[in-house]
């Protein structure tokens, strides 16, 4: 029992193993955007810019607004 445990133990280790060297390998295959590319010409800071339109500002919870205002990425609606 203990030798068939083991077996099964080591098949999965191993196959587990090489799953997860073809995942890495596949995400290093595939480089992420960087942010000079595309055919914009603009220039990013990186910086969260709020839409400051009086339209949208009318929908939006105070909440929303407190996070934009802080220059935070806002996570409520």
């Amino acid at each position: 029992m203990a030798g068939v445990v083991t077996g099964s133990m080591l098949i999965g280790g191993v196959g587990g193993a090489a799953l997860y060297a073809t995942t890495l390998a596949a995400a290093a295959a595939s480089p992420s955007p960087s942010p000079s590319s595309g055919s914009s010409g603009s220039t990013s800071t990186g910086k969260f810019v709020p839409n400051e339109d009086p339209a949208h500002e009318a929908g939006e919870s105070a909440a929303r607004e407190a996070q934009e205002n802080a220059g935070q990425v806002p996570t409520v609606p």
